[in-house]
């Protein structure tokens, strides 16, 4: 537990609008996992959630950006591919899908394998 908080921490404070390099998948899946968790709760808080709700996925657009396109450049992919998520129903679902493969055990050309 003290890890997953300990990444998002990182990636808030060190990584908030890193878009160069690479993420491994725990690195990744550990943000996503806090942002998801933290959302739904807020959801369930009466009257004022939905406006938690709002603010907090606004404060983690950039660096949510930012893990996914060095989750891509993990995989060797451009982080520009996050634009399909602007395809409504399925653009999300294909961002992600690019996400869960292993990433290149060499280095490509966004750096070298963590």
């Amino acid at each position: 537990m003290e890890e997953i908080i300990n990444n998002f921490k990182t990636i808030i404070t060190k990584k908030y609008i890193c878009f160069d390099g690479r993420a491994g998948r725990g690195e990744f899946w550990r943000f996503a996992l806090v942002s998801f968790v933290v959302s739904t709760v807020l959801s369930f808080i009466p009257k004022i959630g939905p406006i938690l709700q709002l603010i907090w996925i606004l404060a983690l657009l950039l660096p949510t950006l930012g893990v996914t396109a060095r989750r891509l450049h993990d995989r060797g992919k451009s982080g520009w591919l996050q634009l399909l998520a602007l395809i409504p129903v399925i653009g999300g679902l294909i961002v992600l899908i690019l996400c869960i493969p292993e990433g290149d055990a060499e280095e490509n050309k966004y750096g070298a394998a963590e």
